[in-house]
């Protein structure tokens, strides 16, 4: 009866509650009403995060996950304001959480193992066609699953969507029953297969199950055990047998200590999994070490002067305005964000300038452009940066630029790399295509990406829309494992999209002075709507690299009909149209 009459109150607060939007936000729910000694949202990380424990009630749990996910799924949620974050203690829970726009659900145990959701921990089209290509923004992390809801885990997400560290004992499906566009996959376990199905590309990086099913366009393994077998381009798999150097994402953890962040030790040489092998190198840090940022009461100024006292920033759910950049100096500093944590410009200026120091991690967060232009919104290193950091390098983990979309939005870069030694793992930078403020005058973006920097390694780069090269690599010995890439769709006419003599411009561009570069898997897509563009060449670098850039396809998705990719990489390479779709070389 005490379950019984729970779950009835929690459904009269929430009725009473009116709306989980802009104006009002369920967490001012006070679950602590229902005779339970937790409270769901009475943590240090605010009131746009749940934490959960095992001992709850499971029916109250699930109406709240419900609740949640009713106001994050759908195209009404893709640019809400709505930001969330979803904890579980370490033990097991019998749920179905279902996650929507915006939504990061996390395990908290020091092993993924220590958590295990008995149901789903899913993402799911909520279209007729079952298409899942805009379920952008949410993650899953540290956790084991034991579906029971479906046959399988269904992940179904294109960008911005990745799995880390998660443990499925079953299969998992990379798509709903639609089409797909394109994921990330890094330190996971699925003890069965994987059906990638119409997803169209995707990157699995140290990851371990027993068979792999399916292949669209462009899919990477790399450090994965059990990687299909095939020959690129009769199949469209690219295996890279182990990961030459990765410091896996932090996480979160909580024990009888409180919170804290681990840190994994960095490793060379590696296949499948981190977790599975204990390592002394590991490095944990108690939160008390943190500066924890709040959206409602925090801008530019409280948070630089928390990074002048030494502190290291976590970013709780929700949306910043920040009206200056905030300046990283110190080395080793963490810049992190839960719950899809929103950094948006309002003056022009980056969010982040991080200098040219030694082992800076920044990761969970989506940057925006605002209206007023911006050179940049993350800059890395100085303008004349120098410093060897082979042996602490930088990581940037699923940090997320947009520029338009939420809003009108105007950025010339999305990301300058000017330090050596850095590693962006998982990153997707969108100039967008749909939304508010997207047109061609309106949410101008010349760049995604530009390095300068040398030994800069990108596991996982996804860019797309910009108006001039989608990447402009101009430093030395950088490498690229995996890239996905659409040209811009609103090009007006075919002379907005020219320069030099050369018509449109490749999405991925090595620059002339660069002597040292490689690239696995490039794949370059095209949709023009307005002009017949007929772009000269989707990748450009120095004759004598073009051997280095292995694995690569054009695909014509659709758009104007006399609209085409000339050739893959430097006049080679098949054109691709209306009647020829896909072209591909080694």
């Amino acid at each position: 009866m005490k379950t019984i009459r729970n779950l009835f109150l929690l459904i009269v607060l929430l009725i009473s509650c009116h709306q989980y939007g802009d104006s009002q936000s369920i967490n001012s729910i006070q679950i602590n009403r229902l005779e339970d000694t937790h409270k769901f949202n009475n943590s240090i990380f605010g009131k746009n995060s749940y934490v959960f424990e095992p001992t709850m009630d499971m029916l109250a749990i699930q109406t709240l996950l419900d609740t949640i996910y009713n106001q994050q799924s759908g195209k009404k949620s893709e640019f809400t304001k709505n930001r969330v974050a979803l904890f579980f203690k370490p033990g097991t829970y019998h749920l179905d959480v279902k996650t929507g726009y915006y939504m990061q659900v996390y395990g908290l145990g020091e092993s993924p193992d220590d958590v295990v959701i008995i149901g789903a921990v899913r993402s799911k089209s909520t279209q007729k066609s079952g298409n899942v290509l805009s379920n952008f923004w949410r993650s899953a992390e540290n956790l084991a699953e034991v579906p029971t809801i479906d046959s399988a885990v269904v992940w179904g997400v294109s960008q911005a969507a990745p799995l880390r560290r998660i443990h499925v004992r079953g299969d998992l499906q990379l798509h709903d029953h639609g089409y797909a566009s394109g994921g990330f996959m890094a330190d996971c376990r699925i003890d069965g297969t994987v059906f990638s199905g119409q997803q169209q590309q995707w990157f699995s990086r140290n990851t371990e199950w027993s068979h792999w099913v399916g292949g669209a366009w462009n899919m990477m393994f790399m450090g994965v055990t059990n990687s299909p077998e095939g020959i690129w381009p009769k199949r469209p798999f690219t295996v890279i047998k182990e990961t030459p150097f990765v410091r896996e994402k932090p996480y979160l953890i909580f024990n009888r200590n409180g919170y804290s962040l681990r840190i994994p030790a960095a490793q060379q040489n590696t296949i499948g999994t981190s977790w599975n092998k204990a390592s002394k190198d590991a490095k944990t840090i108690s939160l008390k070490e943190f500066y924890l940022a709040n959206a409602e009461t925090d801008n530019s100024g409280t948070i630089n002067a928390a990074l002048q006292r030494g502190k290291n920033i976590l970013f709780t759910p929700g949306i910043y305005s920040m009206d200056k950049s905030l300046k990283v100096s110190r080395p080793g500093t963490i810049i992190a964000g839960i719950g899809m944590a929103t950094l948006q410009s309002t003056h022009g200026n980056a969010i982040l300038e991080i200098s040219d120091v030694d082992n800076v991690t920044v990761y969970g967060l989506i940057i925006d452009a605002g209206k007023i232009h911006s050179e940049t919104l993350l800059r890395v290193g100085d303008n004349k940066s120098g410093i060897d950091h082979s042996k602490n390098p930088t990581f940037i983990y699923d940090v997320y630029f947009r520029v338009g979309g939420p809003m009108e939005g105007s950025a010339s870069s999305c990301m300058i790399v000017n330090s050596h030694n850095v590693f962006i793992d998982n990153s997707w930078l969108w100039r967008a295509d749909h939304g508010n403020g997207v047109g061609w005058e309106l949410n101008k973006g010349a760049n995604g990406l530009i390095v300068n920097g040398d030994h800069v390694t990108a596991y996982g780069l996804f860019i797309e829309h910009f108006q001039e090269y989608q990447t402009l690599w101009n430093g030395n010995h950088g490498k690229v494992y995996f890239y996905q890439s659409e040209m811009p769709y609103d090009t007006p006419t075919v002379e907005a999209w020219s320069h030099d003599g050369i018509h449109g411009y490749a999405s991925y561009k090595v620059s002339d002075k660069v002597t040292s570069h490689e690239a696995w898997g490039v794949g370059v897509y095209c949709v023009f709507h307005h002009a017949p563009v007929q772009v000269d060449d989707a990748i450009e670098t120095p004759v004598t690299l073009e051997q280095n850039i292995h694995h690569t396809v054009t695909f014509w998705l659709s758009g104007n009909k006399e609209s085409s990719i000339q050739h893959i990489i430097n006049q080679k390479g098949e054109m691709v149209n209306a009647s020829n779709k896909k072209a591909t070389l080694n």
